[in-house]
């Protein structure tokens, strides 16, 4: 991990999962050196899930909770209860599908990144990726942090409203390279 205070966290994290009454330890890792997180998986009920927000508080590194539901319904509260998330990986096959399809409104409200058959593990800057969600994920759900998109967390829009083209900054007069919007006067191309 990259300080000792996320390490700190992570193994507190953990220590509160592994002691807390309603959950069960699936599993550990071999314990790790100096900043390196001892894994762990744990599972619960539905029920202690949705009731008790401590088990939805994050735990930053290789520690997952297990929820285990009885049913589509506990599926779906269990869903709509959790807080806004970088990402949520849905794991299912062809005959999922339809069980799946009435959740995907929930996971849009709920995530940035919807992973399918995959694991939420590492970001790349290409057009495709997201890495933002809802608060308290993000602190603002408009922007990402990663992908070609992130550059617009740095910018400030400045509307040039009737100014000569031959004043324009060079990417408002010569073109459109970066994807900026355009003037908004009906003047041109550009409108």
């Amino acid at each position: 991990m990259l300080t000792p205070g996320i390490h700190r966290a992570y193994c507190e994290g953990v220590a509160q999962l592994a002691s807390h009454a309603a959950v069960e330890v699936v599993g550990r890792g071999a314990e790790g050196g100096a900043n390196q997180g001892q894994a762990g998986v744990f599972a619960t009920s539905a029920e202690a899930f949705t009731s008790d927000r401590a088990l939805q508080a994050e735990v930053f590194g290789a520690a997952s909770v297990v929820v285990r539901c009885r049913d589509a319904a506990e599926v779906k509260a269990a869903l709509e209860g959790l807080e806004g998330q970088l990402t949520i990986a849905v794991h299912a096959d062809a005959a999922d599908h339809e069980a799946v399809r009435p959740l995907l409104p929930v996971l849009e409200r709920k995530a940035g990144r919807i992973v399918w058959n995959g694991f939420g593990t590492g970001v790349e800057v290409g057009h495709a990726m997201v890495h933002g969600g809802p608060w308290p994920a993000t602190s603002d759900a408009r922007w990402t942090s990663v992908g070609s998109l992130a550059i617009r967390r740095f910018l400030r829009p400045v509307s040039y409203q009737d100014v000569p083209d031959a004043l324009l900054p060079a990417a408002l007069r010569d073109g459109n390279p970066d994807g900026l919007p355009r003037r908004v006067d009906g003047a041109g191309p550009r409108a």
